[in-house]
């Protein structure tokens, strides 16, 4: 399977199953998109009519070209990982990240809120020290011979259980090296509680930090609001500064959510540029169609075009020497996540689980207070097995929409979570996910071509 696309001035041909990416010229780029559908001098003749001054010998070395790169394995290669994709998941599995819900509170009141304003739709909670401990002995417990485990604090807003925070990574420290594991923490916070003491504990524990902030004022403080119903902007933003400033601009994402009410997204990536945040992510709401913040089928040409610029636009900054990274261009197409990732996706339900207060398990923190996907708790373990094997056959092969995909081996099948909430199986497809993903995949793999070109 190839995949053809035009971005930026660049003829892109992507060799689907062997991760091989070729830049061409348009001779090249219509002979490989007839290549397998036409016999030679149907292809011939079709090229001579378009080119009139390409001659018939350049056309058959092209020909030739393509064929060579075929029998090369790297042009019209054969899918080899359809079977392996149920094989691979049938294998035991080791959990190796626990997402814990430290706060089921938060001191804001964002609309969009998939936690129900940190609730989960229940009770507002806050995980205790015993809880917490126990989680970091059930990671050990469960992670086999895997030595580095991961544990992120979330919410709510963790920062609001900030002590027990550093509790739990003060006792996990205490006990990775009789065990032979080691932690690594990441923390996920609004901002509002952001202080140096929260600095100081980050910049030592936590191997990244995620801090939300939606971008322009006006945008942010719309749906990301106090619970006095003001606007969060003023607040956070000198936090964050302050923060990223101690922290050496590095291991960490500034994070926003764009909605139908900001389908120019990059506006309010530029603008987190301005305020010297380098290192940034922006994600498209998921929420009820019926909301009318979500997004709209009518607003994909304009993301479309707004991934674009963003694209072009980080390639000029680059070359100007001052970088940005968007985390969906994030792109390794040398290396980049074996063959087992890349069939098997985030590992939700298998090898990752989130933490009540209480200390359920859920799949994800998306499916945190939904009875049918409560899988066990830290104490007796996983329990509900038929779940659980779903999510080991939760894969890009286990979905018939994503069979003839080109960019099914980059996204694993997708968010289960999202696909769940959009079809009611975690086996289903988010479409409007999906169309958004392939545009963010050809944007960055553009990228890649365009530097290396340079």
């Amino acid at each position: 399977m190839v995949h053809q696309f035009k971005l930026n001035g660049y003829n892109i041909v992507l060799d689907v199953f062997s991760g091989a990416v070729h830049a061409v010229d348009d001779v090249a780029y219509d002979i490989i998109g007839m290549y397998e559908n036409n016999d030679k001098q149907t292809i011939i003749n079709t090229i001579k009519e378009k080119y009139p001054d390409v001659t018939e010998e350049d056309i058959c070395e092209c020909i030739d070209d393509v064929e060579s790169l075929k029998q090369d394995g790297k042009l019209f290669t054969e899918d080899e990982y359809a079977d392996l994709a149920f094989d691979f998941k049938k294998k035991n599995t080791v959990i190796k990240a626990l997402c814990l819900h430290i706060a089921h509170t938060c001191n804001l009141n964002c609309e969009y809120c998939f936690a129900s304003q940190g609730k989960y739709h229940g009770e507002r909670a806050l995980m205790s020290l015993e809880v917490g401990k126990r989680a970091i002995d059930f990671l050990i417990e469960n992670s086999g011979t895997r030595r580095n485990l991961e544990v992120d604090f979330f919410g709510g807003e963790p920062l609001m259980n900030f002590e027990v925070v550093k509790q739990i990574v003060e006792y996990a420290r205490s006990v990775e090296k009789e065990h032979n594991k080691n932690f690594r923490f990441t923390l996920t916070t609004n901002g509002m509680l952001v202080d140096d003491d929260v600095i100081d504990f980050a910049n030592k524990e936590c191997h990244n930090v995620v801090l939300s902030l939606d971008g322009r004022k006006e945008i942010h403080d719309n749906l990301r609001k106090t619970v006095n119903g003001k606007g969060s902007y003023d607040i956070i933003v000198p936090k964050f500064q302050h923060f990223v400033q101690r922290r050496g601009n590095k291991g960490y994402y500034v994070r926003g959510t764009f909605t139908h009410n900001n389908v120019d997204f990059t506006n309010d990536i530029f603008h987190m540029a301005d305020l010297g945040f380098t290192e940034l992510s922006m994600e498209p709401v998921v929420c009820s169609p019926d909301d009318p913040y979500a997004l709209t089928y009518d607003d994909l040409p304009k993301l479309y075009e707004q991934y674009e610029i963003l694209a072009k636009d980080m390639l000029r900054r680059e070359k100007e020497g001052r970088p940005i990274t968007f985390y969906h261009y994030m792109i390794d197409l040398t290396g980049g996540p074996c063959i087992y990732k890349r069939i098997s996706g985030c590992g939700s339900g298998t090898e990752y689980f989130a933490v009540t207060p209480w200390g359920d398990l859920y799949p994800c923190h998306q499916f945190v207070g939904d009875e049918k996907y409560l899988m066990g708790n830290i104490w007796d373990g996983i329990k509900n097995k038929e779940k659980q094997d779903e999510f080991k056959l939760c894969n890009a092969y286990a979905r018939p929409e994503c069979k003839d995909c080109w960019a099914k081996l980059f996204c694993s099948g997708g968010c289960a979570a999202n696909a769940y909430h959009a079809t009611g199986s975690i086996t289903g497809v988010y479409e409007y996910g999906c169309k958004l993903f392939k545009k963010r995949m050809e944007c960055a793999i553009m990228m890649q071509v365009a530097k290396s070109l340079k």
